[in-house]
């Protein structure tokens, strides 16, 4: 890579450090982060552009991903969790490339990725961090996995590290639209704090001077870059503290909301399971056909999913011929209820599709 775009980057980098923020400084630190975006977008493409990617095959209901710092357990969690062998030493980087298991829980079928382990200086391609990233990516959920014995310390490198790989951890993409036109300069509608001018300054680093604007939430300005930039992975996470077995339990850290288990012992495996099933936001849908039993092995659908899910997941075909459904469950009134294509179901609820002839 061209040491004048690193040499830029760290320019850029330090002069954000060495300006204090504040209402008056607010358009030109946007400014300044939105060029760092492009510089370091500009940079892992020239990085790209060497690299033999690798990775897996998505398989199951969900993939999840165990991120962590080397030797902080994640070949053991996944043998414990799951029928894999990824091999374990007691010695650094000894997964060199991911390592699938599928273990089930709740009748969901979850793939667990064991990948190489993640360094300070990872995002920016130590240690083979841009393949690490590229696989972390393509998880539907993380584990940030940390060490009982400094897991703060840990957890902040983690968390920073997958921030400057674009990777968001338990966060929605912001409530923002940017709708490009060829003339008639920025419309902005904004409903946050930010000021239209930090607006404006940001969108010119982007080269968009005709658009209109609609900010309807408060947001940062690290989000407004988050949404220009387009290349953000929005990924549900959990934090699991490992190797409990060497503290007692006066000793242990105080993580919130974090998951403590012992992989080698296999303490708090079950805890962990049924934890994955739920940040998913999976629901169990059985199957009835007409006038006969539900299905013994359930659907798995995201919250939020509805009939017509059920038909498109079963076939499209189905969707199309389409004439009602039967529901029995939480997500209707009374048993045996018609209902349409566009009604949420519940968890643990059973349907059956009635088809046009």
């Amino acid at each position: 890579m061209p040491s004048d775009i690193l040499e830029e980057i760290r320019a850029v980098e330090e002069e954000i450090r060495r300006t204090p923020y504040n209402k008056a400084t607010e358009a030109h630190i946007g400014r300044l982060k939105a060029k760092l975006a492009r510089l370091r977008r500009e940079a892992a493409k020239q990085r790209k552009s060497g690299e033999k990617q690798r990775g897996v095959r998505k398989a199951g209901d969900a993939t999840v991903a165990l991120v962590g710092f080397p030797s902080v357990g994640k070949s053991t969690l996944l043998n414990a969790l799951t029928n894999a062998n990824s091999r374990i030493e007691d010695y650094y980087f000894t997964t060199l490339d991911a390592v699938p298991g599928m273990f089930e829980v709740n009748g969901a079928k979850i793939q667990v990725l064991d990948l190489p382990g993640v360094v300070e200086g990872a995002a920016s391609g130590k240690g083979r961090g841009k393949e690490v990233f590229s696989m972390i990516r393509m998880a539907d959920m993380l584990l940030l996995m940390v060490d009982a014995l400094e897991p703060e310390y840990q957890l902040k490198v983690l968390r920073r590290e997958l921030y400057e790989a674009g990777i968001r951890t338990n966060k929605t993409p912001p409530n923002v639209e940017i709708r490009k036109r060829d003339k008639g300069g920025l419309a902005i509608k904004n409903e946050s704090s930010l000021a239209d001018t930090t607006i404006r300054e940001i969108l010119k680093e982007y080269k968009i001077h005709n658009a209109e604007v609609f900010i309807n939430e408060e947001i940062t300005v690290d989000e407004l870059i988050d949404v220009l930039e387009g290349n953000r992975k929005y990924v549900p996470a959990l934090v699991v503290v490992n190797k409990i077995d060497l503290l007692d339990e006066a000793t242990l850290p105080n993580i919130e909301n974090a998951i403590y288990i012992s992989a080698k012992e296999r303490t708090n495996l079950e805890t962990l399971r049924n934890a994955i099933f739920d940040t998913l936001g999976f629901i169990r849908v059985y199957l009835k056909p007409p006038g006969g039993e539900p299905s013994k092995e359930p659907m798995i659908l995201r919250r939020g999913a509805t009939v017509e899910d059920v038909c498109r997941k079963i076939h499209n075909d189905v969707a199309r011929k389409f004439k009602y459904a039967r529901v029995w469950g939480r997500s209707v009134k009374y048993d045996g209820q018609h209902v349409g294509l566009s009604h949420e179901l519940c968890d643990g609820d059973v349907v059956t599709i009635i088809a046009r002839k």
